[in-house]
This record gives C-alpha cells, sequence and structure tokens, in this order.
C-alpha cells in the first residue's frame, strides 16, 4: 500500500472513536486531511469540531462541520492528530505542519488523544524527525545557541510563520531518550513558545496503519 492509502486507512479507523453527539478535537496535517473527509462522507452527528489551525478550519467548514473556538469549551471527548514521529509510549514529536502550538491547546482538552500514522513514523526513540520549536524572533539566536550546547543544529524553517504568527526553528541531532524531562526543560527556556514535544500530553491509543491492516497502540 501507498503511505496515501495508508493514511486514509487509519483517518476511517479513528472514526471509531469519535463520540457522537459530543464535541470534537480535530488536528492537522495530510493524515488529518484524511480523518475529516472520512468523518464528513460517514455523516457521524457531532456537536462540532475544535480546530487546531486555519487550515483544517477550512477543511471542516468546506464539508459543512460547524467549527467552535476551544476558548468556549471546558472539555472535549476526543482529540484526533496525526504525528511526525511517536515511540512505545505515546510520546510523540509534532509540528512538521507548523500547528504545534494550537495542536497542545486542543489536545489538553480532550479526554482522550487519538493518534493516527502510518507505520514509518513509529519509532525507538524520538528525534530521528527534527524537533520543531514555535520561537519569539527574537529569541532565536540564543535558543539555536542553547540547542547546540546540547548536541543539536537548530535552522530557521524558511518562509515559515505558524498561525500565531512566530517562526520555527528545527532541530537535529537529539537523541530524545527521556521526552518528559526533555519537553519540560525546554519549555523553561525564555522566548520558546511551544517545543513539539507531546510527552506530558501523550497519545492514549495509536492507530498504526501498516499493509496488514490497522494496529491499536495503547498506552
Amino acid at each position: 500500500m501507498t503511505q496515501d492509502q495508508l493514511k486514509a486507512l487509519v483517518g476511517q479507523a479513528a472514526l471509531a472513536y469519535v463520540v457522537p453527539n459530543e464535541y470534537l478535537g480535530v488536528g492537522t496535517g495530510s493524515t488529518v486531511n484524511c480523518f475529516i473527509d472520512a468523518l464528513a462522507a460517514a455523516g457521524v452527528p457531532i456537536k462540532g469540531a475544535v480546530s487546531s489551525s486555519v487550515r483544517s478550519t477550512e477543511r471542516l467548514r468546506g464539508h459543512g462541520i460547524r467549527v467552535v473556538a476551544a476558548e468556549d469549551l471546558v472539555s472535549l471527548a476526543v482529540y484526533v492528530d496525526g504525528a511526525d514521529e511517536i515511540d512505545g509510549t505515546g510520546c510523540m514529536i509534532k509540528g512538521g505542519g507548523a500547528a504545534l502550538t494550537r495542536e497542545k491547546i486542543v489536545a489538553e482538552l480532550a479526554r482522550q488523544f487519538v493518534c493516527i500514522v502510518d507505520e514509518t513514523k513509529r519509532v525507538d526513540v524520538l528525534g530521528r524527525f527534527p524537533l520543531p520549536v514555535e520561537v519569539i524572533a527574537m529569541a532565536a539566536p540564543q535558543l539555536t545557541r542553547q540547542f547546540a550546547a546540547m548536541g543539536g543544529s537548530a535552522v530557521l524553517r524558511p518562509g515559515v510563520l505558524t498561525d500565531n504568527g512566530h517562526p520555527i526553528l528545527d532541530v537535529h541531532g537529539l537523541h530524545i531518550s527521556d521526552p518528559v524531562a526533555l519537553e519540560a526543560d525546554i519549555n523553561q527556556w525564555p522566548g520558546v513558545v511551544t517545543v513539539g514535544l507531546f510527552a506530558r500530553r501523550r497519545a492514549n491509543v495509536c492507530l498504526l496503519g501498516s499493509a496488514s491492516g490497522v494496529r491499536t497502540l495503547s498506552h
């Protein structure tokens, strides 16, 4: 199966976790696009969706799905999103689509986080994919030096600003053996808006698409 077919497969599988007549959190990215399309085609009745990006909002509205603001709700039944990497404990690297801050906000509202990925995203140790960090622009040079001191090479993602108007540093060369500790550490650095480690709020369920079908990994 192609990677696109695997994405469609896990997008369809995620429908089983949507709670009817509740609010649903929706992430960002190509795999999530497959989920949004499947959700619309299935006609699952939901009160509305909380979106993590302008792109997902446009796609949801294009299907006639009501989008509500995160600040109007106190909780969500489920949040469905992809990942750039996920390990065996459900910790993830996210932010390849530049929506990491809003994804973290929406994920925090959800009682269950369902991660949908193809098998290429499953790793034993996080860090093969560059770690995205949304930053305040004036802090980028000093943050680059701080990452260099820990063995990482941080580069500004060219031509990219987040929906919040901030640049992203992509940090190469990290071997993230303790993602919870690293997330907590980087979050304290002045100038960091959000680090793309989802370890404190990790996935509860990972739907992993492979040639043999969808594997369900619970954490």
